[in-house]
């Protein structure tokens, strides 16, 4: 991972709009610390700080082609970059980055390219021959990218909101499997368009558990590549375990050694439910495991410096992202620059608690298909941001692009949840792994992380809330924030904060703002009557989380 920014349609670029370009760079340069790149021609200056996770000596960017007509800036990784290179044996490749083999992608297909990748990326591709641009994020928006355009036509890109707030732009969401290429206008177009997003184009052939398996098993050991330390993080819930688990097998495999040990990382208040069970799936994967505690009082100091590296003020957002804003601090000093996760897996196999309700297993994939069009905006930014303040870069197998279309051409009536049956949620996800994690691991009921860290942690959060703002407050809020009024304390004090650091009107429409239970969509709030009236993204709030299988 790194930062990119850049200005494009510039009148004609100035020394002060390099010095602007760079001081945008250097607000991310928490980002990467490995050192940083400029380059300016003609109308457009791209800027980029770079943390190094492949080719260490000669993979710097920006990047050039061997005759310097294209030069790239690009934060992510490209999976496949060693199948894609194949496809150009008389190519002369500078360096052993795998960011470079956009470059020649770009020269043979054009924007076209994009369909063929298999990674994380937020990039921009300058042409200093015709004056072209390209700019695109990846298909999930696992990368971060802002853009904004000043009242003269000038285009800004930043990996981060903070890099555009201070010029006073209209700042927008660069959204996901999108991109914009300047020959064919200044308008976003999708790049990303599965048929699985719509329920009737679901393919009649429908994936197995012998697929997720294979499927996942594959994601995790593309996602290893890298040349510097690595862990996983570990919760201790089905997700994170699988990863981990599968983590260490492959490093087990790569190194031919039995006893080879890969870092994984807890966190938690001393005690919490994902503590105890993170321990456990350490001792049967047999890694160094590292437990990290932090008390409510690190956790409510912390949450200003959240919200500012985060740029948000989602409440499930916050509440999640402190206890990983702080173990991401302990990993960095131990010489940690990547980590695999398990986001993705809930929005793609229904695994939150409310899916419980699902009427119908249309409804079902509609919304696990919301959920991952909306995962930008909370899980995606959470995992990517808490790391990033610190330099290390996080990875999501279960949102590889091959392997979302194995789960998402699931049968959705397979993910439904039924207890009569004793089908829980994500039962085909376990089923698919049986074996692989301790049967108390596998079957283990889910937990929000935010919850799972110990439930403390947010009870102290809304008492906060409770004592800070008055009922007045609350009574005039959209008076204070005309712009998507906050709709209970807990939210309305982190959006204090957040105006504090990011007071324009555009930064707060950045910020996603709907009614949920459980971390639904405002879609399921239609699901069940109790659903109704609550208003809070814990999985406390639904009922069946007391139900045991």
């Amino acid at each position: 991972m790194c930062a990119i920014t850049g200005l494009f349609k510039a009148t004609q670029t100035t020394e002060e709009d390099k010095e602007s370009v760079l001081r945008m760079s250097q607000l991310l340069s928490h980002r990467g610390s490995n050192g940083n790149g400029y380059f300016q021609h003609n109308h457009t200056i791209l800027a980029h700080e770079r943390l190094a996770i492949m080719d260490l000596d000669k993979g710097a960017q920006p990047l050039y082609s061997k005759d310097s007509r294209y030069v790239l800036v690009m934060n992510g990784e490209i999976y496949n970059y060693k199948e894609l290179k194949a496809e150009f044996p008389h190519y002369e490749f500078q360096t052993h980055s795998d960011s470079e083999v956009i470059l020649a992608l770009y020269e043979r297909y054009a924007s076209k390219f994009l369909e063929k990748i298999n990674g994380i990326f937020a990039l921009a591709l300058y042409d200093r021959a015709t004056g072209e641009f390209l700019i695109a994020r990846d298909h999930m928006g696992i990368c971060p990218l802002y853009s904004a355009t000043d009242s003269k036509g000038t285009l800004y890109i930043a990996s981060e909101l903070k890099a555009l707030e201070k010029k006073g732009l209209e700042i927008k969401n660069f959204l996901p499997g999108h991109y914009l290429y300047s020959p064919e206008g200044m308008e976003l177009k999708s790049w990303y368009r599965p048929e699985w997003k719509s329920f009737s184009l679901l393919p009649k052939q429908k994936s197995t558990l012998q697929d997720i398996a294979q499927g996942l098993d594959k994601a995790v050991k593309r996602q290893l590549m890298s040349e510097v330390p690595f862990g996983v993080l570990l919760s201790g819930g089905l997700d994170s375990s699988l990863i981990a688990a599968l983590a260490a097998k492959h490093e087990r495999i790569r190194t031919g050694k039995k006893e080879t040990q890969i870092h994984s990382f807890a966190v938690g208040l001393k005690g919490s439910p994902d503590l105890i069970a993170a321990q456990k799936v350490a001792d049967h994967i047999h890694s160094i495991h590292h437990e990290i505690h932090f008390t409510l009082e690190q956790g409510l100091h912390a949450i200003p410096d959240v919200i500012y590296h985060l740029e948000t003020y989602d409440v499930t957002t916050v509440r999640a992202s402190t206890p990983m804003f702080l173990l991401a601090k302990e990993i960095q000093k131990l010489g940690i620059k990547m980590v695999l996760s398990g986001e993705g897996s809930d929005e793609l196999f229904g695994g939150y608690l409310y899916f419980h309700k699902a009427p119908s297993s249309e409804a079902f994939h509609q919304e696990t298909v919301s959920k991952l069009e909306s995962l930008h905006l909370y899980d995606c930014l959470r995992a990517n941001k808490s790391l990033m303040a610190f330099g290390i870069e996080g990875r999501t197998p279960f949102l590889d692009k091959e392997f979302i279309d194995t789960a998402m051409q699931v049968d959705p009536q397979e993910k439904m949840i039924s207890p009569s049956e004793g089908k829980i949620e994500k039962h085909i996800l376990r089923k698919s792994f049986e074996g692989l994690l301790p049967k108390e691991i596998l079957w283990r009921q889910k937990e929000q992380f935010s919850d799972g860290v110990g439930y403390a942690w947010i009870d102290t959060l809304k008492q906060i809330a409770q004592n800070k703002i008055s009922d007045e407050q609350m009574v005039f809020a959209a008076e204070r924030f005309p712009i998507q009024p906050p709709k209970n304390k807990e939210e309305y004090r982190y959006r204090e904060i957040f105006e504090a650091h990011f007071p324009s009107a555009s930064a707060a429409r950045t910020v996603p703002s709907a009614a949920s239970v459980a971390c639904s969509t405002p879609a399921a709030l239609e699901w069940d009557e109790s659903f109704k009236n609550v208003n809070d993204p814990s999985g406390r709030s639904v009922c069946v989380h007391l139900v045991r299988y």
